[in-house]
């Protein structure tokens, strides 16, 4: 029965590190997608020095599991206990740190509330200064997701000019309607879009349309993250008990 048993905890420390093998693979695969992804949300991510950091640790941590499924996998077959032992120790230290991460991303919520972005925008952007990241950075966004500001054009009143502009409170090009929303696409009517007529702007703000976006995205991450922990969990109790039960 022992044996038995001892059995049944080896082929299910086995699930479960074959489970943690295949998030880490997802949360290294999301990882690179964030960084080399073309679409203007690598831009998005270089701008930002937080979200910067949470794609490297996503990809390290990623690339860990990966890493640490496989030792368990094997750990758990050749009832290697030196493996087990590593296995545990290193997952302790990944649980402690995702949970962390979590905790200090509860905290530190309110940096990406809409007033938040609203006051970085009027106190640094600097319209289609394309030589400052922060700028560029937004023109990007604006026109891949075919958004104006964060709540809308309005934003862009009380932010002045660069020299040499010919329109007073015009919006940025950024803003303009066009056929195709990358930076080669072609304007639909750029000097009416500047001129103020709305039908040839992009009048919603960018907060809303990202949110809308990526609203399915960020509850399956959260999903995903609490599952990870969850298998990480059972599996350092497993290991553990294996570890035990292995002469």
């Amino acid at each position: 029965m022992e044996g038995d048993c001892l059995s049944c905890m080896k082929y299910l420390m086995f699930l479960f590190n074959f489970f943690i093998f295949l998030g880490g693979a997802c949360l290294l695969g999301l990882g690179i997608w964030v960084i080399v992804d073309p679409t203007g949300f690598r831009e998005i991510v270089a701008a930002n020095p937080l979200l910067f950091t949470g794609a490297y640790i996503m990809l390290a941590m990623g690339a860990m599991l990966f890493l640490l499924g496989f030792l368990g996998c094997c750990g758990a077959i050749r009832e290697n206990k030196c493996l087990l032992l590593f296995f545990f120790l290193f997952i302790l230290l990944i649980f402690l740190a995702e949970l962390s991460a979590a905790i200090l991303a509860f905290i530190f919520r309110e940096n990406l509330t809409r007033e938040f972005f609203t006051k970085e925008l009027k106190k640094h952007y600097q319209r289609n200064n394309d030589t400052d990241v922060f700028s560029s950075t937004w023109n990007s966004v604006m026109i891949t997701f075919a958004c104006c500001g964060v709540n809308g054009p309005e934003d862009f009143e009380d932010i002045r000019h660069l020299p040499h502009s010919s329109l007073e409170k015009a919006i940025p090009e950024a803003c303009c309607q066009r056929e195709l929303q990358s930076r080669e696409g072609m304007f639909v009517n750029k000097e009416a879009c500047l001129e103020g007529i709305e039908r040839f702007q992009n009048r919603q703000g960018c907060y809303t349309v990202i949110l809308n976006s990526f609203e399915t995205y960020v509850y399956l991450a959260g999903a995903l993250a609490i599952g990870v922990l969850a298998i990480e969990l059972f599996a350092m109790i497993f290991a553990m008990c294996l570890f035990r039960g292995i002469q």
